[in-house]
């Protein structure tokens, strides 16, 4: 059977790969347009398998705000290039329907949809690793506050819930803990394990002044407060009006914080630096 090229572009239209691929797989399959989709099909998520392994930390984040539930996705790839594809943009945009029509709590559920097999075609289609990483979930009653605040390059993105205040003060609380990546609500709230690591630096630079232990711990304990001010979001100063905390923010619209989250791409990832011949030579594998 002749290959035609517009037998090639209709299975691209079917699959998203590229012309060639197309092309070989209609040869392989002798022109039989749904087996050669089914070859594109497994042909991908062979792909997908081999450049698993292979760092991605760039992407975007993806968010839904609900009366009931709000979300946001991590959507990764090797490069902000291949963020900027159509295809990987389109795809985003089908991760955040699916988050809009359902409510997912655990990440695996996104794997083991049909969003599975269309990030399997993605990665054959643009040729790098890309993963739906991680999502935070709030639930919270519909009589609640919330605000959502995604940056401009859709790589940061927080979620503040509030009881009292109302829906702008929430946001402007989303947009002050994007800039200021609070670990804890409250000072009461922080992980131990942290305080004391803290704590042991201090301690540290105080022997190193060598004062008496009396004035020793008066220099640790300043630290110690200065650092969980800094910390913890409502003792922290609001980004808009530094004169303000954002405790006193919240009291002054009898509102209290419920509920927070934030995810930024590519946190906690460790990538490897690679001089430019290298990053060609892992692309053609």
């Amino acid at each position: 059977m002749e290959i035609t090229a517009a037998l090639v572009k209709q299975l691209r239209d079917m699959s998203g790969v590229a012309m060639m691929d197309c092309k070989k797989a209609l040869v392989e399959c002798e022109g039989n347009l749904d087996n050669a989709l089914d070859l594109l099909r497994s042909n991908s998520a062979l792909k997908a398998e081999k450049k698993a392994s292979r760092v991605a930390a760039d992407g975007v984040l993806k968010a839904y705000i609900g009366d009931e539930y709000s979300t946001i996705v991590e959507i990764n790839s090797e490069t902000d290039f291949a963020a900027k594809d159509s295809k990987f943009i389109e795809f985003t945009n089908e991760v955040a329907d699916f988050i809009t029509s359902n409510k997912v709590e655990d990440i695996t559920v996104l794997h083991e949809s049909e969003i599975e097999s269309k990030r399997k075609a993605l990665v054959q289609a643009i040729g790098e690793n890309i993963q739906v990483r991680r999502l935070e979930t709030l639930t919270y009653s519909n009589n609640l506050n919330t605000g959502l605040y995604i940056h401009s390059d859709s790589k940061l993105a927080t979620v503040v819930v509030l009881d009292g205040g109302n829906d702008d003060l929430a946001k402007d609380i989303a947009m002050h803990v994007a800039a200021t990546n609070p670990i804890c609500l409250s000072s009461d709230q922080i992980d131990q394990d942290v305080l004391e690591r803290e704590k042991a630096i201090y301690l540290t630079q105080a022997k190193e002044s060598g004062k008496p232990q009396e004035i020793m711990d008066k220099m640790v304990e300043g630290k110690l407060k200065r650092f969980l001010s800094e910390v913890s979001l409502v003792s922290q100063a609001f980004v808009k009006d530094p004169d303000t905390t954002i405790e006193a923010l919240l009291n002054s619209n009898n509102a209290t914080i419920q509920a927070y989250s934030r995810l930024k791409v590519g946190e906690g990832i460790e990538v490897e630096t690679k001089n430019f011949a290298d990053e060609v030579a892992e692309q053609l594998k």
